[in-house]
């Protein structure tokens, strides 16, 4: 028998509880041993949490118990988990988590805490997709070129509503709020933070990329406008805020924000809460995994998938390697990073401007592949609309500096990525 101690019963912790109990036949058919859960750990203990397992408010509790064999750490946070994986790790417990915040700041330092302990961790990027697995073991023959993904439900509900029902940000926002999906403070989903944390722990999977979240790009969805949705379509893509990871020549570059992409490609078509990330492996072309990212069932099940793996005695080393990974691989700066770019700027409309646009863009060496013209809200004034060819992230950013600076060009400039 197999005793498991859970750390956070919340909504992800009670379901892995009641699941463990419910579907203990086919669990242990398919583990080869009994798996219980135990005890869990609680904040309130005046909560009902819906579980028949004996909750206690002291992690200790959980952590220093001898018949406790695998900890499962669903509480959310940095530090305090992190003391606590560390410490369970240290007293001989395996350790199934589904933090990503945890693994962003501390995977590499857990990697040598743990040896050859198991660490699991499938339920922390895109909920129920089996995605680390496929990454640490269907994967393993490959070098992966590159990874994009949906990584956030609730900026994919949100994008979705402002695609295909003509939603406003604002109002869609405050809907999201009410179905439950942002919270009251949406700032880590919609500014791209929870994405990015996802993202890291991939890169370190298929690269070996040691970065924290204050090394990449991040950038959020608060800036998208009916008239950017209305561009897309009008030139075949889709907005999509991505999670990218992508190898140029012995660098990668890591970058989380509102992307424009083919409205044809396979991720584009991926709509609502859902969550999707597509990679492409130098052997088997592009594969790709969608799911559920999020809700306490679909989480808990990837959590018992680590467990069961454990139990299996089959998990593997952490981070997918048995020997360090010496791929000569390093983080690409954010000002080196090449693609393609969208522009929305708000101009006098009067003779002269686009070819003083042009020939700005131009000492950058920056070019426009498309450009369109709408009317603005203010007379006198034109929105201008282009998507440039391929340049660098530093070029974009001197260009848009110049642009502002311009007489002619009114407010805030606004900048999105394309990626084909």
């Amino acid at each position: 028998m197999v005793k498991i101690g859970i750390l956070g019963v919340g909504t992800v912790g009670a379901s892995v509880a009641n699941i463990l109990e419910a579907n203990a036949d086919i669990i242990e058919a398919r583990a080869g041993k009994k798996i219980i859960a135990k005890s869990g750990v609680v904040k309130n203990l005046g909560k009902e949490r819906g579980v028949s397992i004996k909750l206690s408010d002291n992690p200790l509790d959980v952590v220093d118990d001898p018949e406790i064999d695998i900890v499962v750490e669903l509480m959310g946070g940095v530090e305090e988990p992190y003391a606590l994986v560390k410490k369970a790790l240290e007293n001989g417990k395996a350790v199934v988590t589904a933090n990503k915040a945890l693994l962003a700041y501390h995977r590499y330092e857990l990697q040598e805490i743990a040896g050859d302990i198991p660490l699991m961790y499938e339920a922390s990027t895109a909920g129920g997709i089996p995605i680390i697995g496929a990454l640490r073991t269907g994967l393993s023959a490959n070098h992966i070129e590159s990874i994009q993904g949906i990584m956030n439900g609730t900026c994919n509900y949100m994008l979705t509503n402002m695609i295909n029902n003509g939603a406003k940000y604002e109002e869609i926002l405050k809907e999201s709020q009410e179905l439950g999906y942002a919270e009251a403070d949406p700032t880590f989903d919609v500014g791209g933070f929870d994405a990015s944390h996802k993202l890291l722990i991939l890169a370190s999977i298929a690269y070996g990329i040691d970065a924290k979240p204050e090394d990449i790009l991040i950038e959020g969805i608060e800036n998208i406008t009916s008239t950017d949705v209305d561009f897309a379509k009008e030139f075949g893509y889709e907005i999509k805020s991505l999670g990218i990871a992508k190898k140029v020549g012995n660098g990668v570059e890591l970058r989380v924000h509102a992307t424009m992409i083919p409205a044809d490609s396979m991720i584009a078509k991926v709509d609502g809460v859902m969550n999707a990330v597509t990679v492409v492996g130098d052997r088997v072309g592009e594969t790709m995994y969608y799911g559920p990212g999020a809700g306490g069932d679909a989480t808990a099940s990837a959590v018992i998938s680590d467990i069961v793996d454990i139990v299996r005695g089959n998990q593997g080393p952490m981070l997918g390697y048995k020997k360090g990974l010496e791929s000569g691989l390093k983080l690409l700066p954010k000002e080196d990073i090449v693609t393609q770019y969208y522009l929305r700027l708000e101009v006098a409309d009067e003779s002269g401007v686009l070819a003083s646009i042009t020939s700005t863009l131009g000492k950058f060496g920056i070019s426009i592949e498309a450009m369109l013209q709408k009317p603005s809200s203010t007379e006198e004034r034109a929105k201008l609309l282009f998507t440039t060819h391929k340049c660098k992230e530093s070029e974009m950013q001197e260009a848009m500096t110049a642009l502002g600076k311009l007489d002619v060009v009114h407010g805030e400039i606004a900048m999105m990525r394309i990626e084909k």
